[in-house]
């Protein structure tokens, strides 16, 4: 089975070392990489998808040295591989305009606002890589342990009653 990572992005080594921290309890299941820059961040998912694995999650700064985080955000929905994969802007620095640009033109799925509280960002978490599970058409019942086990279940049913004509 190929892994399903989350990449966290932002170019302060505490915040990488927070969230690394609050999204401990996924990384059996998910493991985490980060990275402290955009460009990082690209050659973190080229390193993923060169091992044949996949990329659920990216949760990303704003306001980063070179590009900043809604801009790389926009190039990743670009990159067809990356299709399904959820994208998340956690910040506290951006703007109106750049939060705009992020859901209009990065499709971003989320928003988390710095600071976070742990048990939330957990929960945005989960949320969003059981959309990529569901979506991505990857067997659910090895995640029932770290996502939302209701809509896995129920994921599981309709493609049941789909697969046996009900």
């Amino acid at each position: 089975m190929d892994k399903i990572y989350i990449l966290c992005v932002d170019d302060e080594s505490d915040v990488l070392r927070s969230v690394t921290r609050d999204l401990a309890e996924l990384e059996d299941a998910f493991p985490i990489e980060t990275a402290a820059s955009a460009d990082e961040a690209d050659r973190q998912i080229d390193r993923v998808f060169e091992r044949g694995d996949r990329v659920g999650l990216v949760l990303c700064d704003h306001v980063m040295p070179g590009r900043n985080g809604v801009d790389f955000l926009i190039e990743l929905r670009k990159r067809p591989e990356l299709e399904l994969t959820r994208k998340v802007l956690f910040t506290g620095q951006a703007g109106h305009e750049d939060t705009v640009q992020a859901i209009n033109r990065a499709g971003i799925t989320h928003y988390v606002a710095k600071p976070w509280k742990r048990e939330d960002l957990l929960a945005v978490a989960r949320d969003e890589l059981t959309d990529y599970v569901i979506d991505a058409g990857v067997d659910p019942l090895a995640y029932m342990k770290y996502l939302d086990k209701g809509r896995l279940a129920e994921h599981v049913h309709r493609q049941n009653r789909t697969h046996t004509g009900q």
